[in-house]
């Protein structure tokens, strides 16, 4: 029998970002519907017949802060994670408020930076707070980064997976750099040789990849509305299309992060069931490396 090059992932994430949520359900900036997205998104998800271990939120939860978008984002994604069996992390964002964010999402009070460290087996997963109330740039201000140092200062028994809202990579949008990621050196100086596996981010809406300290970035889609990068250079152009989300994939040697669009076209070729799928793998004599 040949063995597959690879086992199966040891561990498997949803990330999501920027459902940009308003107050009361209407089309966002005229234009999309973020309500009724994140809804098709979550049950397309749910129907998929993936099980993983977290829904991993990367920021802008909300449009503008507001608990009533709160409410409706739990109760949406609280639905999902039971049907799912999973866990859920929530990372800010800098269009999300820290008093309702806390109050509403974990139940909680607290002031400054919203932080959290998940346990996945022994893959760490931490959330860090890059927002700055008031402005929509981002930042990773000195007593977050000497918390961060701490926290890594003792290493994961499979490494760490770290949730920031704003991308610590170059934007191909230029407008974006009004709300980029400040300060990204002093960050990439905690980082460095940490035992990070993998950042995963939003905010840019749309997929995008890129390493930082020598680490991968992962950049998710919004889930409300995605961005034209078709346009001219320099130009921007927010479009209610390109929606998405990322499955991740936790091996031993690698995270494997792939695009999930919102939309469906039609069949090309001949679409193949799980069952089918495995019958022609053990009929071509494949079997699946063990862990």
């Amino acid at each position: 029998m040949i063995l597959t090059e690879h086992p199966r992932p040891s561990h498997t994430f949803v990330h999501l970002s920027d459902t940009h949520l308003p107050a009361e359900r209407a089309p966002l900036y005229g234009g999309a519907d973020a309500d009724g997205n994140l809804e098709l998104l979550l049950r397309r998800l749910t129907e998929s017949g993936s099980r993983p271990e977290a829904l991993l939120l990367t920021g802008d939860l909300t449009d503008k802060g507001d608990r009533s978008a709160y409410r409706r984002l739990k109760a949406l994604v609280d639905e999902t994670a039971q049907a799912l069996d999973c866990q859920v992390v929530w990372a800010m964002g800098n269009h999300d408020h820290r008093d309702a964010f806390r109050e509403v999402l974990l139940g909680s009070e607290g002031d400054g930076p919203v932080v959290s460290v998940n346990w996945f087996g022994g893959l760490r997963v931490i959330a860090l707070d890059s927002t700055v109330p008031g402005e929509h740039w981002g930042q990773v201000d000195d007593e977050q980064l000497a918390w961060l140092r701490g926290e890594l200062a003792t290493p994961a028994p499979a490494g760490s997976i770290l949730l920031i809202h704003h991308p610590p990579l170059p934007t191909v949008l230029d407008l974006a750099v009004t709300v980029e990621l400040r300060g990204q050196a002093r960050l990439a100086d905690v980082l460095r040789g940490s035992d990070v596996r993998a950042i995963l981010s939003g905010h840019v809406h749309h997929p995008s990849f890129g390493t930082f300290a020598g680490i991968p970035v992962s950049v998710a889609s919004s889930s409300a509305y995605g961005q034209d990068l078709s346009q001219p250079p320099g130009a921007t152009r927010g479009q209610d299309a390109t929606q998405g989300y990322n499955l991740v994939h936790v091996y031993r040697d690698t995270i494997v992060h792939s695009a999930v669009g919102l939309e469906r076209g039609s069949d090309v070729g001949e679409p193949v069931p799980p069952d089918e799928a495995h019958r022609r793998i053990t009929g071509a004599g494949i079997g699946w490396r063990e862990h």
